[in-house]
């Protein structure tokens, strides 16, 4: 049965130092998050122990290489840039973070704090208003509007270095739904071949639902066992369908590519812009200007997120209104 929700990561791993157990659990995860039939390949574990390694390696890195968390309080709010930038205001900030599904589990066994990556679409906008020019009022100035939206936390832990393991399991787990994303288009047209393309793509979408992606998903993920039971299903077909071993090891050849040249499949950069307080973009010596820096998160798939890890707590949230309480008071 595929481990959906256990992370393969421990504490404290550096680039290049991993144990033993670490890397045969990612080489089973590999087959399990693409296509399980690749087990029936002759050596289809050395084959993919450097790949995996190399992926491994990267996601370590990634991870590792995010800021500190940002502590995302209701007074930080005032004095930090990235957070105003962000956030209309600290009352939608605590509004976002406290709709987030992702919490649940926070909100039934209450902690002190809660780290988590928080994720933004990130868009950029041509307007025209109205500027200062010199100490004269000018009307349809040609401006840059700079909005964040779509923000969503995920990977919500009682501290950095639980929420960094489990980042770097969902990045490893991404990477693996790019190489099944890939091989299933390069299924052909023939009837049986279309039967697994289907089937594979069933099994892409059930992964991501379960976390599996850096895509935003639906506010409640299923439960662990009815997505176990799901991709069980999807495994069994596949498996009675078969496979000739032409097919498999042109799905080995991709996931062993792709693995293998991870820098070019998920990656982060730098974002520096310089905004007034209308998120307007300013030259960074206008006296207006103020200086934020994020990074952003790319993958091979033109996606890209604004990604800033923070940090707050629960207790800070506004309660989430029961459903059946507010009917029930509706009605009356």
């Amino acid at each position: 049965m595929l481990k959906l929700f256990q992370s393969i990561f421990g504490d404290g791993e550096k680039a290049g130092r991993y144990p033993e157990s670490l890397i045969e659990a990612a080489i089973e995860r590999t087959v399990d998050g693409t296509d399980r039939r690749l087990q029936a390949l002759s050596g289809y574990k050395k084959r993919l122990r450097p790949c995996v390694v190399h992926a491994i390696d990267h996601v370590v890195e990634l991870v590792d290489g995010m800021h500190a968390p940002l502590s995302a309080g209701r007074t930080d709010y005032g004095t930090n840039p990235q957070l105003r930038a962000l956030f209309a205001s600290a009352d939608h900030m605590l509004e976002v973070f406290g709709h987030s599904p992702a919490l649940n589990a926070f909100r039934k066994k209450p902690a002190e704090r809660v780290t988590a990556l928080l994720l933004a679409e990130h868009t950029e906008k041509k307007t025209l208003g109205i500027d200062m020019v010199g100490d004269q009022v000018q009307h349809d100035v040609a401006q840059v509007s700079v909005n964040f939206s779509g923000h969503r936390l995920i990977e919500p832990a009682k501290n950095e270095a639980r929420t960094r393991r489990q980042l770097k399991r969902r990045a490893f787990d991404h990477l693996l739904t790019l190489a099944l994303a890939r091989i299933t288009e390069t299924r052909g047209t023939r009837e049986e071949l279309s039967r697994q393309r289907d089937l594979l793509r069933r099994k892409l979408g059930t992964l991501q639902r379960s976390g599996w992606s850096l895509e935003a998903q639906e506010d409640t993920r299923p439960e662990p066992d009815t997505l176990s039971a799901e991709l069980q299903s999807i495994e069994t077909e596949l498996t009675s369908l078969g496979a000739a071993s032409g097919e498999l090891q042109a799905s080995l050849d991709i996931v062993v590519d792709l693995l293998g040249h991870t820098e070019q499949q998920i990656w982060s950069e730098d974002l520096v812009i310089y905004l007034d307080r209308m998120n307007i973009q300013r030259d960074a010596q206008a006296a207006s200007a103020q200086r934020i820096a994020l990074q952003q998160l790319h993958n091979a798939r033109g996606r890209h997120l604004v990604a800033l890890m923070v940090s707050f707590a629960p207790a800070d949230l506004p309660q989430r209104e029961d459903f059946y309480s507010a009917a029930a008071r509706y009605l009356a």
